[in-house]
């Protein structure tokens, strides 16, 4: 059997991946710029991507699992690219681990760009609270003693209880 399906579905997997850190750069400036309704359409496109990578994943992993019966190998439950490039004929080991590098490195920068949108996702957070508490009243927290709700003088209650009353 040829390694050449799972070499395009690999560079599939590349392309899609390179595609959505196209989305997570434009998100990137939505979230800058505050754009909710852009960045609400930006997630829908998000979603159809990562719908596509599951998919292209379980095709990568049925190629790969055939690719190794056909190899006479014992085929493990999730087989990685390590497992598949150790069973593979030597001229085609080259090619696997150059398209797994290229993937890596297009899942790596993905990777990156979505912790720099999650940091800026909690920082627009934060702002939004900081702003809802400046906007909303609070009300005056007092505490009272027992013996100040029931009337009696706070020089009274001084011979009786500390000034903080540990049973309420």
């Amino acid at each position: 059997m040829s390694i050449e399906p799972i070499l395009t579905t690999l560079n599939h997997l590349e392309k899609l991946h390179t595609s959505l850190l196209r989305l997570s750069n434009d998100k990137t400036a939505l979230l800058k710029s505050g754009d909710v309704d852009g960045i609400d359409q930006l997630l829908k496109e998000e979603q159809a991507h990562l719908a596509a990578i599951v998919q292209m994943d379980q095709k990568r992993l049925q190629e790969v699992k055939q690719y190794i019966i056909a190899q006479g190998s014992a085929v493990p439950a999730e087989p990685t690219m390590t497992q598949l490039i150790d069973v593979a004929n030597e001229p085609d080991k080259e090619q696997l681990a150059e398209a797994r590098d290229r993937l890596l490195h297009a899942i790596h920068e993905l990777k990156q760009q979505n912790e720099l949108n999650q940091q800026l996702t909690y920082q627009s957070l934060q702002f939004v609270n900081l702003s809802l508490d400046m906007v909303r009243p609070r009300p005056e927290t007092v505490n009272y003693s027992k013996n100040e709700v029931q009337g009696q003088s706070q020089s009274r209650a001084k011979t009786k209880l500390s000034s903080f009353d540990s049973q309420a």
